[in-house]
């Protein structure tokens, strides 16, 4: 009774430990484990239903007397075909244990396989030759669910005598606790299979949206999954850290999945943002780029030009028949030259850039001031108020209104992410997610944080984002910097307390940069780069 009773405590911590488990090979490790254990067994095997109902697939083999331990956690693959549940014509398999244990759906229990008839033992004879074994008991007990399905095969050899060790039957004392192991295994095994299977459609889900978002503007592809990569790298280089400012920082494999998940989902926010904003490639496009229609009325201000020069020249020749008129043609040629001048400044200032000072400002508004016959024929102003407003930019190619329509995707991700029930083990995935764009100094978006109160991971997602925008080369306003340029601006950063200073100082000296370059950016980009050289950091 004491022996019974110490067998049943530990068939009820068997199955606590399955359900606590969310690794599918490490349930099908402890459940055939604790079976051998409850049985006393010397081998036995584990066999999942495969997707179609039709077979059998080896999910664990194990032999305690020849070492044999195959599939589950074990990483060594087992190479036994598959057991077919029915034959070519279609009729049930009966021959095979495992298979009859599937379509009479009871427990088979065999005293001794060489004396059993019914079925074919052959390819247990073949193994028993060749390894020196002597199969004799086994048990085999079909895996259902708590929806009645047959879900796998539980099936254990060879019982041995606790007390001389030989090979015995397997009573009906280790029948009853196999099969209620098997019970509780098979809906062990069904959950374990429902959670994976909705993490599985969880992150597709998340991965889903990031790349809408990237196929929304051509210039922005493979930033939702480039900023997750990079920010990895970080996380990583600043877990190895034995010493200095980030020495207590550690992750968890969990931890690792809550930052992974919060990379993919940093920039969500931008499904409301407009294309026309996201795409703006130059500073007076919206729907078209406007560069076009100025064109068009400096080619109307040099054909009034020519009207001008011939008129005056029509006028003179008529008071003075041969007058010289080289006087008036060279003002026209000025008037040309002047024209062609301010249009390639236009065209210029209409790409955008790093900066655009007062004076060259000024002269756009200068130009602004010019006057032109419009398609009605009335004297219009050469640029209108949003013109001039798009022109004189002095970074980048967003006026101040776009800046902020593009720094609001930032306030909607922290809204949509906290709209989400996230459970416990990605509680932090809003915080993540929604703080790449603070500073360190409290004068970042969305809610002006300052270092303390942001979390490691979210000061890391900014550097990543930064170094990501810095190095892109697929932005409609600029082309990808070099990786020395980047470093320096990032160095000036750190200085300007934009940054995270201790995790930047990371990022260089473990050469996550490198990394990155190496597996995202042309070659073209990989300069040489000189520690030495870059501003603030402190190796």
């Amino acid at each position: 009774m004491d022996k019974m009773l110490a067998r049943i405590a530990r068939l009820n911590e068997i199955g606590i430990a399955l359900s606590a488990e969310k690794n599918v090979d490490v349930v099908c490790d402890n459940i055939l484990k604790g079976a051998m254990e409850l049985t006393n067994a010397d081998g036995g095997s584990l066999y999942s239903m495969a997707d179609d109902g039709r077979a059998l697939n080896f999910t664990i083999v194990a032999t305690h007397s020849l070492d044999i331990y195959m599939g589950g956690a074990s990483g060594k693959e087992i190479n036994f075909p598959a057991i077919q549940l029915y034959q070519p014509d279609g009729t049930p398999n009966m021959s095979m244990v495992v298979s009859s244990a599937v379509h009479d759906d009871h427990t088979i229990n065999i005293p001794d396989a060489y004396h059993a008839v019914g079925f074919d033992f052959s390819g247990t004879r073949k193994f028993d030759q060749k390894t020196g074994y002597h199969t004799r008991s086994i048990l085999t007990i079909p895996m259902k669910n708590h929806q009645g399905d047959i879900i796998g095969v539980l099936q254990l050899i060879n019982a041995r005598d606790e007390t001389t060790g030989e090979t015995r039957e397997f009573t009906d004392s280790d029948q009853k606790l196999a099969e209620s192991l098997a019970s509780q295994a098979a809906v062990a095994i069904t959950n374990t299979r429902l959670i994976e299977q909705q993490r599985e459609l969880f992150e597709s889900f998340i991965q889903m949206i990031a790349g809408a978002i990237d196929e929304k503007s051509p210039y922005t592809g493979g930033h939702c999954k480039r900023v997750p990569e990079l920010t990895m790298m970080i996380a990583e280089a600043c877990h190895k850290q034995n010493d200095g400012p980030l020495k207590d920082f550690h992750m968890t494999d969990m931890d690792r999945y809550e930052l992974e998940i919060a990379g993919w989902l940093h920039d969500c926010g931008k499904v409301t943002t407009p294309e026309y904003v996201v795409d703006k490639a130059t500073k007076l496009e919206t729907i078209y780029d406007r560069i076009n229609t100025v064109d068009t009325r400096f080619e109307v201000l040099k054909r009034d030009a020519r009207i001008i020069m011939l008129e005056n020249i029509i006028a003179r020749r008529a008071d003075e028949h041969g007058a010289d008129c080289a006087d008036i043609e060279a003002d026209y040629a000025a008037r040309i030259t002047q024209l062609d001048a301010d249009r390639d400044f236009v065209r210029h200032s209409n790409i955008g850039g790093e900066f655009m000072d007062e004076a060259a400002q000024q002269r756009i508004r200068d130009i602004g001031k010019y006057s032109w016959l419009d398609a009605n024929g009335e004297q219009a102003k050469f640029f209108n108020e949003d013109e001039i407003k798009n022109l004189t930019i002095s970074r980048g190619t967003l006026t101040a209104e776009e800046r902020e329509v593009i720094n609001n995707h930032m306030a909607v991700t922290i809204k949509m992410l906290e709209k989400l029930p996230f459970p416990r083990h990605l509680a932090n995935v809003p915080e993540y997610a929604g703080g790449h764009h603070e500073r360190m100094d409290g004068k970042g978006y969305p809610r002006g944080l300052t270092r303390e109160q942001m979390s490691l991971q979210a000061r890391m997602m900014g550097i990543a984002d930064i170094f990501e925008a810095l190095s892109a080369s697929d932005r409609p306003y600029k082309t990808g910097k070099p990786l020395t340029e980047c470093l320096k601006i990032l160095g000036f950063m750190k200085k300007d307390n934009h940054v995270d200073p201790d995790i930047f100082d990371v990022f260089v000296r473990s050469k996550v940069y490198m990394r990155y370059a190496e597996a995202f950016l042309p070659k073209n980009q990989i300069d040489e780069v000189d520690h030495s050289k870059i501003p603030g950091f402190e190796g």
